[in-house]
């Protein structure tokens, strides 16, 4: 067994621990479904006529249980899942950059796989989602029970890349840089992990500023715990740089704003209002510039 399988098999056993084996009882406790019309759009939507109130009802009771959902939003059946994010903003403004037509993605970070779901329009041959997290596992596989695709939703980091058994055509590494320690490392793994001429896509937190220097917060930052390093954009490139990366090239810079992120019924605690300093927006709580983000484009 490879040292990867053994980690999966570690992983694997998380999905018993005691907050998250209810949630995957009440997984297995949906029906089989078949030929439901899913439609992969801003809101991804599945439904079907026949599918009865009883097994709608089930459908909604198993989606709260499944809280908080932070990547979306979904509609399925009658059940609207109004998620902290409005993903597709992203989504949209990242899609006229890319073309996924018979490539092999990963999705670093997928959280639920709102993001890979959407890529399925584009008819990739394969897409792999990473995320160490059992409760975005269980999302994934209670959404996939209705998309029924072939996503491959990997338990793994991005420190993993380098010991995976094949390379990607195209990574997407979206809102994940800030919390590694290491930021350097991981667009190292993220260059292992890609084919020659593959593409990086990647969004981090930035700040303004022309000198190669970043942020670094104390205890939070937007009252986010891990959050390391929020560079300016030349310390972003000289980081890609460091790492081999070529072609890099900003996308897009965006504030990230109260409709893109907010507090809905379907998580818990608080959201982006509650994380920037009441009297000026423009400063988060701990009175850090406001969250902005980098969208940059890069090449092995």
């Amino acid at each position: 067994m490879s040292s990867l399988d053994t980690i999966r098999q570690e992983r694997l056993a998380w999905l018993e621990w005691k907050d998250i084996k209810p949630m995957r009882e009440a997984l297995s406790s949906l029906p089989q479904f078949k030929n439901l019309h899913v439609t992969l759009e801003d809101c991804i939507h599945v439904d079907d006529a026949s599918v009865s109130s009883a097994v709608r009802n089930l459908v909604h009771e198993c989606a709260q249980k499944l809280m908080p959902w932070r990547k979306g939003p979904f509609r399925l059946f009658d059940t609207f899942i109004d998620t902290e994010w409005q993903s597709f903003i992203k989504y949209n403004l990242l899609e006229p950059h890319f073309d996924l037509s018979d490539k092999i993605v990963g999705d670093i970070g997928c959280n639920n796989g709102y993001y890979l779901f959407r890529m399925l329009t584009q008819k990739p041959k394969k897409l792999v989602g990473f995320d160490p997290s059992a409760l975005y596992k269980t999302q994934f596989d209670f959404i996939n029970r209705f998309v029924q695709s072939d996503i491959v939703y990997e338990m793994l980091g991005v420190e993993h890349l380098p010991l995976y058994e094949h390379r990607f055509d195209t990574l997407f590494c979206l809102g994940v840089l800030y919390h590694r320690s290491d930021p350097i490392q991981t667009l190292k793994a993220l260059y292992q992990g890609l084919n020659q001429g593959g593409e990086l896509f990647l969004d981090t937190f930035m700040i303004e500023g022309e000198s190669p220097v970043a942020l670094c917060p104390a205890q939070t930052y937007s009252k986010i715990p891990n959050v390391y390093f929020v560079p300016t954009v030349q310390a972003l490139f000289n980081w890609l740089e460091r790492a081999k990366f070529k072609d890099a090239e900003v996308l897009e810079i965006k504030v990230t704003d109260t409709n893109e992120q907010r507090k809905t019924e379907w998580i818990f605690g608080e959201s982006l209002e509650q994380f920037l300093d009441p009297k000026d927006p423009s400063r988060t709580i701990e009175g850090y510039p406001a969250p902005k983000r980098v969208y940059v484009k890069a090449k092995r």
